[in-house]
């Protein structure tokens, strides 16, 4: 045979080969497929949800012994699928703790030689994302505290703001104005007072002196957060959760009334003249306040609430590959009861659809995955989240002290809220943020046939934001907003089984050909969707 026959045959040989190997693992594709369709019924959901969602959770409250009831049904459905614990256990710890506000707190200011205090409450208010310490500087006045290239608006250019109290200004410029470059009349998470706050921090502020802007309202009263040891009327549990380990990373942060203003600026009107120029120039025009110090102090008190992220680990089949992570998860935690309620009246927050139902999809689409004969190339972690509703507590806990490393994540699906509206229909957030993933979904989906709709404005809110933020891509599952969100009505005979089946169909679908994909995807780096 001629060496040009022989080269002929060889590569009719590897197509014909690549062909075969290609069909075999579409096949196994299809098999997988079809035992996870036999295996995520309605039946399923139902049973998960139902448990999940019942009134013996009481809405499964971040921390409350009903959520670490609903944890241990999480966890052994985990070990009765034969998923593995990571660090000997199912439970990941989430250190949350309850904050109280001291005794010892204090505003002054020292200005031409003598010093004024100000009382707590009336004329300043600790805002519940203060720190437990004192300072004392200079004070800067920064605008509106906003640091925002998108819009070509920042009011800390040209002004040091390292180791000063700064001084800032509620809300964003031209509030009222339907053109303004910060989306007209609707806010932006510019004018977000912890947005504000953590890039006073970023610009090395030691405190934060936040006031409500004069021009465009009236009431400048120091609302703060509504402490129940300053009022005689709110409950004495009704505290802030917060993540214990954010607390070392805090400044004291206090919001100021008329009084304040009035002491560094001249009065109120002073302030006016210079938000107007502010809002009429869209230019900023930060200053250093001079020959006027301030001494600021807040004193919280934490009180350990820990909680638990609930894990569960399929180690990957491939040598290789099984170092590379992908994450399936969704929160676990909804919103408790009502403690004030007549005995005739349902008081309990269910929580059926957020999230009973997109927990009971990270369940099912574990036992799926547990199923297979063939285990998947990669690794996936399985995680229910604690205390999403209290601000991404478990999420962001989890990015923060992971127990895997980030830069061998290579994905995380988040699910919640999958079992309400139409049928049909589902919503995604991925496409602008992660191509690669939001075309592998979509050519899933033609088997299970929902009409995706991208949709930006559920982009924020939920777990995947804490790993958007870490640079890592995902896709975001959701069936859409509903009247009974967040309402005793979120009721288990609500849920629409068949679709939050579906939902988890397709989610195992997704998650197969990610964990047997040997590909990096790509994570649009845009400010937008955070």
């Amino acid at each position: 045979m001629s060496n040009k026959k022989k080269s002929i045959a060889r590569n009719l040989f590897l197509i014909t080969l690549s062909l075969f190997l290609f069909s075999c693992a579409h096949l196994g594709f299809k098999s997988s497929n079809s035992v996870a369709d036999k295996i995520i019924t309605p039946e399923l959901m139902k049973q998960h949800i139902f448990t999940l969602a019942s009134d013996s959770m009481k809405g499964r409250n971040t921390p409350s012994p009903e959520i670490d009831s609903a944890a241990n049904y999480i966890a052994g459905v985990f070990k009765s699928s034969g998923l593995q614990t990571v660090n000997g256990s199912y439970f990941q710890k989430v250190g949350l703790g309850i904050i109280s506000l001291a005794q010892d707190n204090h505003l002054k200011i020292s200005k031409d030689g003598g010093e004024i205090s100000f009382k707590i409450k009336t004329e300043f208010t600790p805002f519940d994302m203060t720190g437990n310490q004192e300072v004392n500087g200079q004070v800067v006045f920064v605008g509106y505290g906003i640091t925002a290239p998108d819009y070509k608006y920042d009011d800390y250019k040209d002004i040091d703001a390292n180791g000063k109290i700064v001084f800032i200004l509620k809300h964003e410029p031209q509030e009222n104005d339907s053109n303004s470059v910060f989306k007209g009349i609707d806010e932006t998470e510019h004018s977000n007072v912890s947005q504000k706050v953590k890039n006073a921090i970023a610009h090395g502020a030691v405190g934060v002196l936040i006031a409500t802007d004069p021009l465009n309202h009236t009431s400048l009263t120091p609302r703060g957060f509504p402490w129940p040891s300053l009022s005689k009327t709110l409950p004495k549990d009704a505290l802030p959760t917060v993540l214990i380990d954010d607390e070392i990373k805090k400044v004291p942060v206090v919001q100021v009334g008329e009084e304040v203003i009035a002491n560094l600026f001249g009065d109120v009107d002073k302030l006016k003249e210079i938000q107007s120029q502010i809002d009429s120039t869209m230019q900023p025009h930060s200053f250093v306040i001079e020959n006027a110090t301030v001494s600021l102090k807040t004193s919280i008190t934490v009180e350990d609430k820990s909680s638990q992220n609930v894990i569960g680990y399929l180690e990957g089949s491939d040598p290789k590959l099984k170092d590379e992570i992908l994450i399936i998860g969704g929160h676990y935690d909804h919103v408790g009861y009502m403690k004030q309620h007549a005995d005739t009246v349902d008081y309990i927050f269910n929580g059926a659809d957020d999230n009973a139902s997109g927990t009971s999809a990270v369940i099912a689409v574990a036992q799926a995955f547990s199923a297979m004969n063939q285990k998947p190339k990669r690794s996936v972690l399985f995680i229910a989240f604690t205390g999403e509703e209290k601000g991404l507590m478990g999420s962001r806990s989890y990015v923060n002290k992971p127990l895997f490393p980030l830069d061998q994540t290579v994905a995380m699906l988040n699910i919640d809220m999958v079992g309400r509206n139409g049928i049909d229909s589902l919503y995604m957030v991925s496409e602008a943020a992660c191509p690669d993933l939001a075309q592998i979904n979509e050519e899933e989906n033609k088997e299970i046939g929902f009409t995706l709709v991208d949709e930006e404005k559920l982009q924020g809110g939920s777990d995947h934001m804490s790993f958007q933020k870490k640079k890592i891509p995902f896709l975001f599952y959701h069936s859409g907003l509903h009247s009974d969100l967040h309402k005793v009505s979120d009721e288990p005979e609500t849920i629409n089984l068949e679709k939050a089946a579906k939902a988890a169909q397709l989610v195992f679908r997704t998650a197969w050909r990610i964990a047997n994909d040997d590909k990096k995807y790509k994570l649009v780096d845009s400010k937008t969707l955070f």
